[in-house]
């Protein structure tokens, strides 16, 4: 099988990359990334001789580039994204150029290059807004919140068409937030490990009873996996593990893992359209794919601790002044 990942040096995708020349033999991985923020050369620095696996500097706004890639692979993984959700309300058109008119330009090199081909495009939970009771079906209408989300809902309203229009074979997977190794540090797992490991205060927005469901970035590269091969052309899968819980009380598991006070935390100026709680119904993955998470919350923290402690020479390069000097969202980036 020949896959390309879209944005392979970012969190999710260099564990996904890794996970699947872990499991398979016979298998050949093209990465694409820009190398923008969030992506990092040594996501992968282990695998770089490895003859199953390439890389291309490019982007996916590139159509001419994205065309002849595409032209010799199986499968598509579409992880190529602006993710952090501060960054598109101070600066959103990247977003939009990146997360919808990206996919868009995949969409089309599929249709005239190679359009019997799979592609997976990996949206997020943030597309459906928030929920006070119950948790959010495949099936439910989106209504995103914030720029980020928005360039997310309106790349998968093109994909859904994509599937109708032309027959493609497209899949969306939409997913609970994501914790592990080689996440970028501005965002809030790494970035509590971070300070607190120096012991700096952590900043937690309003009154830090914001909830979200967090899952571990292993069992999400699993459910990717079990897609590609299981998935049915035009579905959405949602995918999470059922971890819910409030940003403050998450901040402060954290601080008791790494035997620090509480004293550390910080609450700072609400961010506006800063969503209550994310919940996803997950059932059809797990009842349909067979797809269940191996990790539970508390292990996934302990491991991520660990390897942030144990890793300085990954993160220490990375922290900047929007790490140590957190800058409110209202200022330009």
């Amino acid at each position: 099988m020949r896959i390309l990942v879209t944005g392979g040096l970012g969190f999710i995708g260099s564990n996904f990359i890794k996970y699947m020349l872990n499991k398979y033999k016979n298998i050949k991985i093209v990465n694409i990334d820009k190398i923008g923020i969030g992506s990092n050369i040594k996501n992968l620095e282990d695998v770089e001789k490895d003859e199953r696996y390439h890389f291309i500097k490019g982007d996916i706004s590139d159509f001419d580039l994205v065309s002849k890639i595409i032209r010799n692979v199986d499968v598509v993984v579409n992880l190529a994204a602006e993710t952090h959700v501060d960054r598109s309300i101070a600066n959103p058109r990247i977003f939009l150029e990146s997360n919808t008119i990206g996919t868009f330009n995949l969409l089309e090199a599929i249709r005239i290059n190679n359009p019997k081909m799979r592609m997976i495009h990996i949206s997020t939970d943030e597309v459906y807004s928030d929920i006070i009771i119950g948790s959010y079906k495949e099936e439910d209408r989106v209504k995103p919140s914030s720029p980020y989300a928005a360039s997310k809902a309106a790349a998968d309203m093109f994909c859904i068409a994509y599937n109708k229009t032309y027959n493609l074979d497209v899949i969306i997977t939409r997913c609970t937030n994501n914790f592990g190794p080689y996440q970028f540090p501005e965002k809030l797992i790494p970035k509590t490990i971070i300070r607190a490991s120096m012991g700096m205060k952590i900043p937690i927005y309003g009154n830090g009873k914001n909830i979200r469901d967090w899952i571990y970035v292993l069992d999400h590269c699993e459910a990717l996996d079990l897609i590609i091969e299981k998935g049915k052309s035009g579905e959405i899968y949602n995918i999470s593990a059922g971890n819910e819980i409030e940003n403050l009380t998450l901040v402060k598991k954290i601080l008791e893992i790494m035997n620090k006070d509480e004293d550390l935390i910080e609450f700072v100026e609400d961010r506006p359209g800063h969503d209550i709680r994310y919940s996803l119904d997950s059932s059809k993955i797990r009842k349909e794919i067979k797809w269940r998470p191996k990790y539970s919350l508390e292990d996934g923290l302990k491991k991520t601790v660990e390897w942030y402690l144990t890793n300085e020479w990954w993160w220490r390069p990375l922290i900047n002044e929007k790490i140590l000097h957190p800058t409110p969202w209202k200022l330009k980036w």
